[in-house]
């Protein structure tokens, strides 16, 4: 390609910082066309660019925001598998820029043919950061979170403790509201409380977040970043152009290292977060208190109260406290005070399927932690009982288990497997756990939820007085779900039908 005409396109993104900025006419293709995708193409439309969306969907849903988009000035819809990893022309012309949904890993063939072709790529995360300044409109602070497990905990904790302070804040980006819907409130936030994932941070190069957190790092989505070591590099960008303070794991010396790495802005510091003391320059736990030694003056010999752990709730594993000591950290950075952090715990509702009780009869304590979607999040639920009947399994993504099972064999009572193919997991079992019974439910002619019904069955046959029934799968759930939520869903229901009908036959005697 022409390096005259790439460096043109590059120069008129580059000038692309705020929404008031010359859009018009850019040509962008965008793929995807479910929430994320869908919100891009609107968002360009409205900014005058010529946009093209390609989707491998074409069912009753994809069909539907087509129709929408093109009312709202979308050029052109492409629909349907066959031609979606195929970089269309926009206008005629080839594109000036892609913005492309989370889904599409950079292997992608529409993907590569852009990189090939020097084509800028962006995510929707890139786009909203380059957007969300406008005349008139509020341009809100962001603070960024990402790490392999406790993302939307400690996002969600971290929108609580800003509204608690009665700032105007957003959980936003990976989950619940797409970026772009919050950056493009008529009304403007304060705050904005951001959940990153690698696949939206593998896209990001320019944002400036007050401050920012990789809160852990364990094997996951191999499949989507080809390595762990891609999968680190991704995960590490979330400190790069920090400005107040970079928040990382003081138990974990990866993420340590991701900040010291990383190239932040003229003052940054680096604070940690742990569960156990804290040394200067660290939030953490005294004799049950949630304590700064950070953000205070006397850091070198005091610490100030922030919380009782006992606020965060009734059942409040170490993970969980992990969580509350880095949303102190990220608020503290941004300039709330003690008493904030304090209102905001106690706000706080950990939402369903993390480490979410769901009953307790005869002595055993039914958990459901259908987020635990990978091992390392299994492992910490894992660790906050014994022993444990573990109902586990689904779809892998790649991952190794040895190090679960071998770090938390000793609490393991049972294993009830689900999952389209858990051998996997069952391999490392064997391997790992000789020992634990492994009961494995293979009916692949169910559906999910009747599958569930069978599992709970199994570990209800198994567990006794003093036993926790946990599910926390460390695998995805799409091979029998259609989401972690439906996953959870299920046992909840199941397990709540188990009590009914021992209720019931209580009732009869």
């Amino acid at each position: 390609m022409d390096c005259s005409i790439v460096s043109t396109q590059e120069n008129r993104l580059d000038a692309l910082r705020s929404w008031d900025a010359d859009w018009s006419g850019l040509r962008v293709v965008v793929t995807g066309i479910s929430k994320t995708g869908f919100s891009v193409a609107d968002t360009l439309a409205e900014l005058g660019a010529r946009v093209v969306v390609v989707a491998a969907s074409d069912d009753d849903d994809a069909r539907g925001h087509a129709d929408t988009l093109r009312i709202v000035g979308v050029s052109e819809v492409i629909l349907g598998e066959a031609t979606s990893t195929v970089l269309p022309l926009v206008d005629g012309q080839q594109a000036e820029l892609v913005v492309t949904s989370p889904g599409f890993k950079p292997t992608h063939p529409l993907l590569a043919a852009a990189a090939d072709a020097g084509i800028p790529i962006w995510g929707d995360v890139e786009l909203a950061w380059r957007v969300q300044t406008k005349a008139g409109r509020k341009t809100a602070q962001w603070i960024t979170i990402t790490g392999t497990n406790g993302k939307t905990t400690t996002t969600t904790m971290v929108e609580s403790m800003l509204q608690g302070a009665g700032l105007r804040a957003i959980a936003a980006g990976n989950i619940g509201t797409p970026i772009l819907d919050a950056v493009r409130d008529p009304q403007g936030y304060d705050v904005l409380a951001v959940e990153l994932s690698t696949f939206q941070l593998h896209w990001t190069q320019s944002l400036e977040p007050v401050s920012s957190v990789c809160l852990n790092l364990a094997e996951d989505h191999v499949d989507w970043h080809g390595s762990f070591a891609a999968y680190a590099a991704d995960k590490a960008k979330i400190y790069e152009n920090t400005r107040v303070a970079c928040i990382y794991n003081a138990e974990q010396i990866e993420t340590e290292r991701m900040v010291q790495e990383a190239d932040v802005l003229d003052g940054c510091r680096a604070v940690g977060f742990t569960t156990g003391l804290p040394s200067i320059s660290m939030v953490g736990v005294v004799e049950g208190l949630l304590v700064d030694r950070a953000f205070i003056a006397e850091r070198k010999d005091s610490a100030v109260e922030l919380a009782n752990v006992s606020d965060i709730g009734d059942l409040v594993p170490r993970h969980l406290v992990a969580n509350a000591a880095a949303a102190a950290a990220l608020v503290l950075a941004y300039g709330l005070s003690p008493a904030d952090v304090r209102k905001g715990l106690q706000n706080y509702h950990n939402g369903e399927h993390r480490i979410q009780p769901v009953a307790s009869s005869e002595g055993v304590l039914w958990v459901n932690d259908s987020k635990a979607t990978n091992p390392h999040a299994a492992a910490a639920s894992l660790a906050a009982f014994n022993p444990v009947v573990w109902i586990a399994g689904g779809l892998s993504k790649g991952v190794d288990y040895d190090e679960l099972v071998q770090a938390q064999a000793a609490r393991l009572k049972a294993v009830v497997l689900i999952g389209a193919d858990s051998s996997a997991l069952a391999a490392s079992l064997a391997h790992h756990a000789p020992t634990v019974p492994v009961i494995a439910v293979r009916e692949p002619l169910l559906d999910g939820d009747a599958v569930m019904a069978l599992a709970v069955a199994e570990a209800a046959a198994l567990a006794a007085d003093g036993d926790t029934v946990l599910m926390a799968p460390a695998s995805a759930s799409m091979d029998q779900f259609t989401s972690y939520a439906h996953r959870g869903q299920a046992f909840m229901d199941a397990v709540r039908e188990l009590m009914e009908s021992r209720a019931s036959a209580k009732k009869e005697s």
